[in-house]
């Protein structure tokens, strides 16, 4: 039965392909999106691109001109002022953790085009941030909240949907620019600092065929601090870095065709990345025969690849019915290389070199939107498929897989179906169901009520209650690591999580002196419930034994606001938020389910210069004291949650941005992290036994001073 699916599916995905569009954003005029806040058009879980009035669910925007304001080039370095959103990076492997409303990476959907990304641990979901580039967005939208009927599991907390460049306003366009960056107060040309270059050129063929390429390289030198880097030879511990050092290298093609009744596009995205890791233990290597010596230093160099191609096409059926159709097929892999290294002779030997991870995954998704169309009610009906298959782990054990490697594959077949209801002109419901079917687990089912009322005045009301279930990821199902020291294996029987949200947003827009202020205020509250999570626990004392299992109950509830106003040049944005999170461990055993809060703040200001062609900014967040339940083995050696506690911190960036002979050279210098954060105190970590020794979580590097220099030449 599910082999005839996958062929219906695959058949069905060569005639249509699902329209993701960011096209129909960029018809817009030029200055259509210039205060970021009036109409922007969006486009996640719609049944056609509307205006953010119009749409049922809370979208939140951040446009290409936020993105060049504040000159950054990750996902991870974009979101870090975000209310709700802490990113957490890890300077010994260079990746970045997140987490949206308390929940981690695990729980949101990463899309780019409505398409999950592939990454070492599934599709869309725990996606490391820094791999995503901003170097062709169009805007990001960020919806929060359950959005598992639009799209599947691993969407309990929400989605971040990228959408990308599709076409241009001139006839040719070349872009490049370059952009050097200090780490903390370290800059050499080569060694040291962050060096960006990045080339794009896109042509219109015809009038109905646009083409582009792309590339971007960035280079980090990681973060020396005392450490004194590759070549140093001496045996104290300074060898190496605090941060991994890494060049990361992205290509991007696309080819796009449109006319009346078709749109379609072709992607395809590679991506490179290196991060080398030099061994802070040397081998000196002595001869007392000769009184000399060879140092030596046993080292890892770990490559990643990614690449992605992406079909994409819409158009109507019968005059009304829009169809959206994707086919994507996508593959990670990681490779690690070990080798000795002479380090007075700058020689490489005993290398041994092998894939330790790899993913592939065949997607497609098709929405058909406006099965029935009348002025009063709407439908729309899709179905998503993914086929993933893989092997290995993100934690490079050993060089290559050894025989216990297990080779395992995830196949989803789901269909969903929503409907819009428009009772009258103020209140509009939106009520879904998706049905998911798996060859590894029981089959799904998540439902949704969205519901937006208008007061008039401009005073809006929106309320999304939903489900959405978390898939157990490779690792959680699959993982065998025993040895003589070691023993933490998967379980195959794991079940998915089960979550639950609801969020209502009440927002209030208006103009003041002749509409040159515009006030608008938001609040919002939040609840996320999540059964059955799954956490590593002891199964057996003697020998040490650790497995997965479905044992753990997660609560959240939260209250923020939202505020912005706008006059004339002048533009300054404030948030707020609490969030309450309550954990339970093995609720049968364990009835404890306090709620911890903590509190951010956020607030950006943003002035314009038009006779300068020049805008200066700054960015602000506060992350109050924070406390949370982590486990931890007690005296007795059972496992339980403790209360602990991290310490508060701020986060400043500010940047300027100006431009000259009509745009055709930009530059932007600013400073980020000015308030100098490096570490903050905490005792939230998982371990062994009562009262441990606080630790430090690492936020960054120090205060960081950028330039950015670009060119656009327009044909």
């Amino acid at each position: 039965m599910i082999l005839n699916k996958k062929y219906f599916f695959i058949y069905f995905s060569i005639f249509f392909a699902e329209y993701l569009s960011a096209q129909q954003n960029e018809t817009l005029p030029k200055d259509s999106v210039n205060i970021q806040n009036l109409e922007e058009v969006v486009l996640t879980g719609q049944y056609n691109p509307q205006s953010v009035k119009k749409s049922v669910f809370e979208v939140k925007v951040i446009t290409s001109k936020d993105i060049e304001q504040r000159a950054v080039n990750n996902l991870a370095d974009l979101l870090n002022q975000n209310l709700n959103i802490n990113i957490t990076p890890n300077p010994s492997t260079g990746k970045s953790g997140v987490s949206l409303f308390g929940l981690d990476a695990q729980y949101f959907k990463i899309l780019i085009d409505n398409i999950p990304v592939i990454n070492e641990e599934g599709v869309g979901n725990n996606v490391d941030l820094t791999l995503i580039n901003l170097d062709d967005v169009q805007q990001i939208e960020i919806v929060e909240g359950s959005m598992g009927v639009q799209y599947g599991a691993n969407a309990v907390s929400g989605v971040i949907n990228i959408i990308t460049k599709k076409t241009s306003r001139q006839n040719t366009q070349i872009s490049t620019f370059l952009q050097e960056e200090t780490v903390g107060n370290e800059y050499e040309w080569f060694s040291k600092g962050r060096h960006i270059q990045s080339l794009s050129m896109g042509h219109h063929f015809t009038k109905n065929i646009f083409g582009k390429i792309s590339y971007l390289r960035n280079d980090f030198g990681g973060f020396w601090d005392k450490n004194q880097g590759e070549v140093y030879d001496k045996n104290d511990g300074l060898r190496g870095h605090i941060w991994l050092p890494k060049e990361q290298q992205n290509t991007k093609v696309l080819l796009n065709y449109k006319n009346d009744n078709l749109k379609v596009f072709y992607k395809f995205d590679y991506y490179n990345e290196s991060i080398n890791k030099y061994n802070t233990a040397v081998d000196l290597n002595e001869n007392p025969a000769t009184a000399t010596s060879d140092p030596l230093a046993l080292d890892e160099l770990y490559t990643n690849h990614r690449f992605i191609h992406h079909l994409n096409a819409t158009g109507l059926l019968k005059a009304h019915i829009n169809y959206n159709v994707s086919v994507s097929y996508q593959e990670q892999n990681k490779d690690l290389e070990t080798y000795t290294y002479r380090i007075r002779k700058d020689e490489k030997n005993n290398r041994l070199k092998g894939e330790y991870l790899s993913r592939r995954a065949f997607i497609s998704r098709g929405t058909f939107s406006n099965l029935i169309d009348n002025e009063n009610f709407k439908m729309q009906a899709g179905y998503d498929l993914t086929n993933e298959s893989g092997y290995g782990s993100p934690l490079a054990i050993t060089v290559s897989p050894d025989e216990n490697a297990v080779k395992q594959r995830l196949d989803n077949y789901d269909v969903f179906a929503s409907s819009e209801v428009n009772l009258s002109s103020k209140l509009s419901l939106r009520p879904g169901t998706r049905a998911s079917f798996t060859n590894l687990f029981e089959n799904q089912y998540t439902f949704s009520l969205s519901s937006k009322y208008l007061f008039g005045n401009n005073l809006e009301l929106r309320a999304i209650v939903g489900s959405a279930n978390r898939t157990p990821n490779y690792d959680e199902l699959f993982t065998y690591f025993v040895d003589v020291n070691h023993n933490v294996q998967g379980n195959p029987s794991l079940n998915p999580e089960r979550g639950l949200s609801a969020f209502i947003h009440l927002k209030k827009q208006y103009g003041l002196a002749n509409k040159t202020t515009r006030i608008k205020h938001k609040i919002s509250t939040s609840y996320i419930d999540v059964k059955d999570r799954i956490e590593l626990i002891v199964v057996n004392q003697s020998p040490l034994a650790f497995q997965y299992n479905n044992i753990d109950t997660y609560k959240s509830i939260g209250f923020f606001s939202e505020n912005t106003l706008q006059h004339n040049n002048f533009r300054f944005q404030l948030g707020a938020s609490v969030l309450g999170i309550s954990k339970i461990l093995d609720s049968h055993t364990n009835s404890k389910d306090d709620f911890l809060f903590s509190f951010q703040l956020n607030g950006n200001i943003n002035y314009t210069i038009p006779n300068w062609n020049t805008s200066i900014a700054m960015y602000f967040k506060h992350v109050g004291k924070q406390q949370q339940f982590v486990e931890k083995t007690n005296a007795q050696g059972a496992q339980e949650f403790q209360r602990g506690t991290t310490d508060a911190f701020n986060w400043l960036d500010t940047t300027i941005k100006t431009s000259f002979l009509d745009k055709t050279i930009e530059a932007s210098l600013g400073i980020r992290n000015l308030l100098d954060v490096t570490t903050v105190n905490t005792s939230a970590f998982s371990g062994g036994t009562h009262n441990g020794p606080s630790t430090n979580v690492v936020l960054g590097y120090g205060r960081s001073y950028f330039l950015k220099l670009a060119y656009n030449l327009n044909l």
